[in-house]
């Protein structure tokens, strides 16, 4: 189930807000022979995150959680940049998971011991979801509060959150995405497709800006590019990743204007996590920052986000 992002805060004692966290969201299946953790993109994870798949040994029975993979520092849950580092990690190194560490925060229950609780309210799956998940170090229950949505806001936002999701309380688990629950974003920031790349200069290495688009009516549509927020193993890695995409011509359904010199062209697979200040009115992105690669979600469902009505 996915939120639909909205520019309203006057949301009364029928929502409940949440912590909107900057992970990669997850479903885990959890049984007594272990746990499995799949990604939107229906990717399997498991491996990558050994320390969260030992703390589901915890929940008892068999169960479908839906939670966010979020890097930690104590109690507190860290941004996407931080996460970069252990993504792609098929088998991370002790010393990694170390400096690293990441929990599941769980905030929605799918099934238990095969009864299906999607159809159930909101209210009564955090109730079961209470009685099954312990918080540990690597397991952690989202925390849901009612009312003063514009104040819990403000305050969210002071605090240096992504934002809060807010959810219908009666609401039940429905595929896809629904106005049931409602994104509140703190900061601009989306996903987007890499179509092509400009050559480094001076000292850098790797590549000098990536360009990004989204679909539009199954087509791509030029968002303008980011050449900050870069660390040097990031470039290194992404121009790996870009050589193995080249294309010969743009994928970009218009014509890219200006054309920054020293572009290059690649398949329209790569999706970038991007944060920036706001869309211009000609649809550009305004001081865009680069945050990491997503691998969650497939390049043709990243679209330009516009606050529901």
């Amino acid at each position: 189930m996915l939120a639909t992002l909205t520019e309203r805060r006057d949301l009364d004692d029928e929502w409940l807000l949440e912590h909107k966290l900057d992970g990669e969201r997850c479903l885990a299946w959890v049984a007594a022979g272990g746990a499995t953790l799949r990604t939107r993109s229906d990717r399997d994870v498991t491996t990558t995150y050994p320390d969260v798949v030992a703390a589901l040994a915890a929940v008892p029975g068999e169960v479908v959680l839906d939670g966010e993979l979020v890097a930690v520092d104590g109690d507190a849950a860290l941004g996407f940049e931080r996460l970069q580092q252990r993504i792609g990690q098929g088998a991370p190194a002790p010393a990694l998971i170390r400096e690293v560490p990441v929990a599941l925060w769980a905030f929605d229950v799918l099934h238990v011991d095969g009864q299906d609780m999607r159809g159930l309210e909101l209210v009564d799956r955090q109730s079961v979801l209470a009685a099954l998940v312990l918080p540990s170090a690597a397991l952690r229950r989202t925390e849901a509060q009612r009312g003063n949505a514009a104040r819990r806001f403000g305050e969210a936002c002071g605090r240096g959150w992504e934002g809060l999701v807010a959810k219908r309380a009666a609401s039940t688990y429905v595929a896809g995405r629904s106005r049931d629950w409602l994104k509140l974003k703190c900061l601009a920031e989306q996903e987007l497709v890499v179509g092509g790349w400009t050559d480094p200069r001076g000292k850098r290495e790797g590549l000098g800006a990536l360009l990004l688009g989204y679909f539009e009516n199954g087509a791509l549509r030029y968002a303008g590019k980011v050449g900050t927020g870069f660390h040097v193993a990031t470039l290194r890695d992404l121009r790996g990743r870009l050589n193995g995409l080249a294309a010969d011509v743009s994928p970009f359904a218009e014509t890219v204007r200006p054309l920054p010199p020293g572009t290059h062209w690649v398949r329209a697979e790569l999706v970038a996590q991007v944060a920036f200040q706001e869309w211009t009115r000609s649809g550009r992105l305004r001081q865009p920052r680069f945050l990491g690669l997503r691998d969650d979600k497939p390049a043709l469902d990243v679209v330009r986000e516009r606050p529901s009505p």
